[in-house]
């Protein structure tokens, strides 16, 4: 059963240079229970994609132009703040990249997860606190009963990623996006904030939108990979399909770029980098942005005809999408 399905969605942001085209186009779907993992480059379009589910983008100068965002069939681009406050946090969680900026400081963990179970569950102050302290149980945080009542500041940046999925995870929500969780976090606690969310995935039967820049995560978590570049979809497959066969030419530049131990342990490799950056997605007043492949100009196998016209993202096998005009194996 399909949870979540994005159709031609275009957030713009008003600048003084002309419209920001920060997502310009995205299809995508989630499934129930399942893990999607959405993974581009720094400035893609990743996050806030995330953000306009969650209606959570400033308007102005942010608005959303065109597409379609359909929760459970239910458009939600149209809803207004109270609606969509009904469907935050008990329908769909979001985590965030850095927790000690998203956790209110003069609050106490406890009741910052209270608040929402009293809002969408009705439950008692006190049986509100008990759910705080059976929600920090859940995501391991020792002595409970006793770290309910410290405030963010008390805890280490792992736990306080912890505290976030407690709060997110509080109203049973049928869908978790979280957007690069383990961005600030070092490698050991980034593994376990990572195997965490898996374990309450499987337990809970959610579906989790994983937004990342990094393919190694993809590889460990995924079950359908979203590659998006310059506000765009360029490619969607299963995990398995996109790391043995990536046909567009963005993709294979993310996977070489990916750190090798095996051929380490035998020679020294220099990981390889795509050259040049992604492309300025600001439209002037008096136009739209140029037509044509926005990875062209950073494109190894790039063509004339890439620059003429703008390639739509077709199903070159079951369950694989390219946006790409050539057909490219993986060197």
């Amino acid at each position: 059963m399909t949870l979540l399905e994005i159709k031609g969605l275009k957030t713009h942001f008003k600048t003084e240079e002309g419209w920001l085209h920060a997502v310009d186009g995205v299809d995508l779907s989630i499934d129930a229970g399942e893990t999607l993992c959405v993974v581009g480059e720094s400035g893609c379009g990743k996050s806030v994609t995330a953000k306009t589910v969650m209606k959570l983008i400033d308007m102005p100068p942010g608005k959303i132009v065109a597409g379609q965002v359909l929760w459970q069939g239910r458009d939600l681009v149209p809803l207004d703040n109270a609606a969509m406050r009904q469907i935050r946090a008990k329908e769909i969680a979001m985590i965030f990249q850095e927790p000690m900026t998203s956790l209110n400081p003069v609050y106490t963990v406890g009741e910052q997860i209270a608040e929402s179970v009293r809002l969408h569950q009705g439950l008692s102050r006190k049986d509100a606190m008990d759910r705080a302290v059976e929600m920090l149980r859940l995501v391991r945080i020792p002595t409970p009963e006793r770290r309910v009542r410290d405030y963010p500041h008390q805890f280490s940046g792992g736990m306080r990623q912890r505290v976030m999925i407690a709060i997110s995870l509080a109203c049973d929500p049928k869908l978790l996006i979280a957007d690069e969780p383990t961005t600030a976090l070092d490698v050991t606690i980034q593994a376990q904030i990572l195997d965490l969310m898996g374990e309450l995935k499987d337990r809970l039967g959610m579906a989790v939108m994983l937004i990342t820049h990094a393919m190694g995560v993809v590889a460990e978590v995924a079950q359908r990979v979203v590659v998006m570049y310059a506000g765009r979809v360029v490619e969607e497959a299963t995990v398995e399909e996109l790391f043995a066969n990536p046909r567009h030419p963005y993709t294979q530049g993310l996977i070489r770029s990916i750190p090798r131990i095996d051929m380490d342990a035998t020679h020294k490799v220099r990981l390889e980098a795509i050259a040049g950056t992604v492309p300025k997605l600001v439209a002037p007043a008096s136009g739209g942005l140029p037509v044509g492949c926005r990875f062209a100009a950073r494109c190894r196998h790039v063509t004339p005809a890439c620059t003429t016209a703008t390639p739509p993202l077709r199903e070159t096998s079951p369950g694989h999408k390219v946006a790409c005009i050539l057909d490219i194996a993986a060197p």
